[in-house]
């Protein structure tokens, strides 16, 4: 499966962003979808994931209650809706896909998009 990231920009603390992520060729349902952030300097972490239909979904501590991950199997497009931005959310963001629930490991992973910048700034 391959995989489009967008939706990434520079904002205000408080702001709100929705990336998504769009997905083409092996059927996009039979993947959890998760995404993932990397920081200058920093090694990357997992921010949330999701389950093939979409009947649940986890979040690492801290974004539960700000970012929201949703999937649209007809549409193909995972979205991850972030709201109260701050500083310390800046970084590259990732979609992956996995066969696997739950796994917030980066190498479980199987498919990765190629990123997108989100930069908030204070």
């Amino acid at each position: 499966v391959q995989l489009q990231a967008s939706g990434g920009g520079l904002v205000q603390a408080g702001d709100s962003l929705r990336l998504s992520c769009a997905a083409s060729g092996r059927t996009f349902s039979s993947y959890v979808m998760g995404w993932f952030r990397q920081a200058p300097g920093k090694e990357r972490e997992f921010v949330s994931a999701i389950t093939w239909s979409g009947d649940s979904t986890y979040y690492t501590d801290s974004v539960k209650g700000r970012f929201t991950i949703s999937r649209d199997n007809a549409k193909n497009t995972v979205y991850l809706q972030m709201n109260t931005l701050k500083p310390e959310d800046t970084a590259v963001y990732y979609c992956a896909a996995a066969s696997r629930w739950l796994v917030t490991t980066a190498l479980r992973y199987d498919y990765w998009g190629q990123g997108t910048q989100v930069t908030v700034s204070s």
